[in-house]
């Protein structure tokens, strides 16, 4: 008998133990406390992009071919290798393996999670719950990381090796609920790995040609989430540039990293309102938080932060349960990383481009 709760539990376990990395969450501060140059941290971070933005729709793909729970392993796996690497690291050669080995963590679990718990709750008959899961998921994801960036200042108190230690045990304890995760019953594609793969490609290709509806949400739910990401970003310096004491920094942005928990939550209240009118609420919202984060008044600005990342959160979730509503089952880890990949296209354009806007005031 399947256990729908218990499942559903072991998705959230892992979700909780990976947002807590504190090394994860203070990689800069602890690269340069080794000695790396900020252009060597840049390029690490440049080489985590590049990889990911390689192995994004792979991933998925592998992820419906080859089942959904393997692809969590992996995940945790490579969480696993990637903190051993910066443990073990002595040259910046060893620092972009460990981001790379990161990235594909990212990749992995980047719509097989979303895919094991839909189909987990479709073979169930409890499709309607997924709404439920999606807001638990995000608002662990939120506050775990929000706890980890205030722990920024204890990691360093650790030093880099011990930090890093920290996420490689949390990465193995993660592994234990991945590896206790059931696949569930689904159609799977008969024939060997590559002609498997070749299906899975040409059939999510010929879905999202022939869906315009599906290419609208995912260009639409990007274009918002790259608006609200990089605001936040840009806010790191904006709020210190309007008088906020740097003491008062870290705990700034604590409250604004936990905004998207009150959006997540807000889901719940607003599922009854189509698409639509809602996507164009938060869109409006966003883009009115960016421009109150422009103006010359620090709580306005902060406000402007907080209004756009709650906003950013509530479309996120909603876009996620309409998006797994339309997709088949076949080919749903694959799609779903498509969408991830969308939101990567737009924050090359939106990063640069709010960089110089924010930059000009």
């Amino acid at each position: 008998m399947f256990k729908i709760k218990q499942q559903l539990r072991r998705l959230y376990a892992v979700t909780a133990i990976s947002s807590l990395q504190i090394a994860g969450a203070s990689w800069v501060a602890l690269l340069a406390a080794r000695g790396f140059s900020l252009t060597e941290i840049g390029f690490a971070e440049g080489v985590f992009h590049f990889v990911s933005f390689l192995f994004e729709v792979p991933s998925g793909v592998i992820a419906d071919v080859f089942g959904r729970k393997r692809s969590m392993v992996a995940s945790q796996c490579m969480f696993a290798a990637a903190s051993a690497a910066m443990l073990l690291s002595r040259s910046m050669a060893g620092v972009c393996l460990a981001m790379a080995l990161s990235a594909l963590g990212y990749n992995f679990a980047s719509g097989s999670r979303e895919a094991l718990a839909y189909e987990s709750l479709k073979m169930c008959g409890r499709e309607e719950a997924y709404q439920q899961f999606a807001v638990n998921d995000l608002t662990l994801w939120r506050v775990g990381t929000a706890l980890a960036t205030l722990c920024a200042g204890f990691a360093l108190w650790l030093g880099p090796r011990a930090a890093y230690g920290v996420d490689l045990a949390l990465a193995l304890a993660g592994l234990l609920p991945a590896l206790a995760l059931r696949e569930p019953e689904r159609e799977v594609p008969t024939g060997g790995a590559v002609s498997r793969i070749r299906t899975a490609v040409r059939e999510s290709a010929a879905f999202i040609l022939h869906s315009p509806k599906v290419l609208r949400l995912m260009l639409c739910n990007a274009a918002v989430g790259a608006v609200a990401t990089m605001l936040l970003y840009l806010l790191q310096a904006r709020l210190p540039a309007l008088g906020l004491p740097a003491g008062w920094l870290g705990p700034a942005l604590f409250v604004l990293s936990l905004s998207g928990t009150l959006g997540a939550q807000a889901a719940r209240f607003v599922r009854r309102l189509s698409f639509r009118p809602l996507a164009l609420l938060c869109a409006g919202g966003v883009f009115a938080g960016a421009v109150l984060a422009a103006g010359p008044s620090l709580p306005v600005a902060f406000a402007g932060g907080f209004l756009a990342g709650m906003l950013d959160d509530l479309l996120d979730v909603r876009s996620d349960v309409v998006l797994n509503g339309m997709v088949p089952s076949a080919q749903r880890a694959t799609l779903v990383s498509v969408s991830s990949l969308t939101f990567s296209l737009v924050m090359l354009a939106a990063a640069p481009l709010m960089g110089a806007l924010f930059g000009a005031l």
